[in-house]
C-alpha cells in the first residue's frame, strides 16, 4: 500500500515492516559501522518480531540501496553468525530497499517526545536487559 498510516502498519494491516531510513555521511561514519550498530540493538534471531512487539511488521531487516551495501551487510551478518554470540541462526533478512514511507509527525523521534514511556517499554519488554547481557562487559560497553 502506498503511504500507509503508522496505525495501519503497527496493527499489521499492511505488508510493511516498521523501519527507519538513515541518511549518513560516509566520510564521518562507514556503512559497516552502521550495520554493526544495528546488530547490537536487536535480537537478530527472532523470526516473529522483536521482544514484546510481535508480527511481520516488527521483524528485522536491513534494506540496502546498492550492491556495495548488500555485500557489506551480508559480511556483517556472516561475521555475527561466526562470532558465536547466538545459538540460534541469524534470521534478519538483507533485502533491496523499496519505497520508504515516513510515519506521521507524532511518531517521529518518539523516544525523545515520550522518553519515559519509551524507556519503561525498553526495559519492560526485555530489550534493555537482553542487549546489556549480550553486549556489555563488566567495565563498560563492548564495541
Amino acid at each position: 500500500k502506498k503511504f500507509p498510516t503508522y496505525e495501519e502498519v503497527s496493527r499489521g494491516q499492511t505488508k510493511h515492516i516498521e523501519s527507519v531510513q538513515i541518511t549518513f555521511d560516509p566520510s564521518k561514519v562507514s556503512y559497516e559501522s552502521l550495520c554493526t550498530i544495528f546488530w547490537k540493538n536487536i535480537d537478530p534471531t527472532d523470526t516473529g518480531g522483536q521482544f514484546n512487539d510481535r508480527g511481520h511488521h516488527y521483524t528485522t531487516a536491513i534494506f540496502t540501496h546498492s550492491d556495495a551495501q548488500t555485500k557489506i551487510a551480508q559480511k556483517t551478518k556472516q561475521d555475527l553468525e561466526k562470532s558465536g554470540k547466538f545459538k540460534e541462526a541469524i534470521a534478519t533478512a538483507i533485502l533491496p530497499a523499496k519505497p520508504f514511507y515516513e510515519a506521521e509527525d507524532y511518531h517521529q523521534d518518539y523516544y525523545k517526545k515520550n522518553a519515559l514511556h519509551y524507556n519503561a517499554y525498553k526495559e519492560g519488554s526485555g530489550r534493555g536487559p537482553f542487549l546489556r547481557r549480550l553486549w556489555e562487559k563488566r567495565f563498560g560497553n563492548e564495541n
